[in-house]
């Protein structure tokens, strides 16, 4: 027999529900930690007119004075609020399946709006369904993965990322939700670069430091890339410590490696991404794999769309040719409330 368009509709929209939307973006996998991140502490919102505006708390404006006795005092008028604007960007996946393709699968499709699949056919259909939402759903979760990272010049329909909002250069003219850094020193991250070799604790140190004398806040978070990871291990252990295992077979093993190291109390995760992105850059000034960030996920925050988050899209056909596509988008935001709470730091 045969599925009718409206019955190959139905099995993609269940396969959709069932691997596309429930399972692989809110449980990103461990490979894009960055994004798992900010993705797991993600705020649907509202962009009115495309624009998110964060509200900033930017000076006391303070006119302290000592008098004595009659002494005249002055009064000032406070303007310490304003406004961070950011915008929300775009992003598709879609597949298509021409008729032969379909055929070749065993699946036949009936314009008549009359057939009855069999087992056989509704197991084929499961079966592609299937593999190619789990292709969908991998390419999103890579494609969002090394955006968030970037600093958006890669493209103008491109969100600007972590490398824009923590910035390698921090006061040198970036503008970031609208207000520039050269001229606004609130508005600066920390950045300690081109780290010697065996300086990686001390400027740890300095730019925790930093991020709670000028942002008043901890960081909550460390990622890392393999390099720096690497640094940092063989620098804290100077003196290493060996687990001694008791072996069933009796006596005792060893085992001298490290499973995780911490700064703080807080873990230093590695994200592969970074150096996923290292490749696809090629040589660049501070390459990530060297890169450290110290994040508080409290002032950055990935802004989902309102109703636009994982959209399951049906275009119709096209007249002149017999295909049948499927697709999936997204639109979101990068916000930050603060910049002076997080710190990037790079090994030489």
């Amino acid at each position: 027999m045969a599925f009718t368009p409206a019955q190959l509709a139905i099995g993609a929209n269940y396969t959709l529900e069932s691997y596309a939307k429930n399972d692989p973006i809110d449980q990103i996998s461990f490979a894009h930690a960055t994004l798992d991140l900010l993705v797991t502490g993600k705020e649907v919102s509202f962009f009115g007119n495309g624009i998110f505006n964060e509200k900033l708390f930017t000076s006391n404006d303070s006119n302290y004075q000592n008098y004595s006795g009659a002494d005249q005092v002055t009064y000032n008028e406070r303007d310490p609020n304003r406004f961070a604007k950011f915008q929300y960007y775009s992003n598709h996946e879609g597949f298509w399946f021409d008729e032969d393709r379909l055929i070749a699968n065993g699946i036949n499709i009936a314009d008549d709006g009359v057939a009855v699949p069999d087992s056989t056919e509704k197991e084929q259909l499961v079966n592609l369904f299937k593999s190619s939402w789990t292709a969908l759903k991998n390419g999103i979760q890579e494609g969002l993965a090394l955006e968030i990272l970037q600093n958006g010049s890669q493209s103008a329909k491109a969100v600007p990322g972590l490398d824009h909002i923590v910035s390698t250069t921090p006061g040198t003219g970036d503008v970031v939700g609208g207000i520039n850094a050269s001229t606004s020193t609130y508005w600066r991250n920390n950045a300690s670069m081109a780290i010697a070799s065996g300086g990686i604790v001390a400027a740890l140190d300095s730019m925790w430091d930093a991020c709670i004398r000028y942002g008043g806040a901890m960081p909550t978070h460390i990622r890392c890339g393999q390099a720096f990871l690497n640094a940092y291990k063989a620098e804290s252990t100077t003196k290493v410590d060996r687990q001694i295992i008791v072996t069933p077979q009796g006596g005792t093993g060893m085992d001298p490696s490290i499973t995780r190291v911490f700064y703080k109390g807080i873990e230093l995760v590695w994200d592969p991404t970074f150096e996923m992105l290292d490749a696809k850059l090629g040589a660049i000034t501070y390459p990530w794999t060297k890169r450290c960030y110290l994040l508080n996920s409290n002032f950055i925050k990935f802004r989902p769309v309102k109703g636009h988050w994982m959209k399951k899209r049906k275009p119709e056909k096209l007249p002149d040719r017999y295909v049948t596509y499927y697709a999936q988008t997204n639109k979101y935001g990068l916000t930050a409330s603060k910049r002076n709470v997080h710190a990037v730091l790079s090994i030489a």
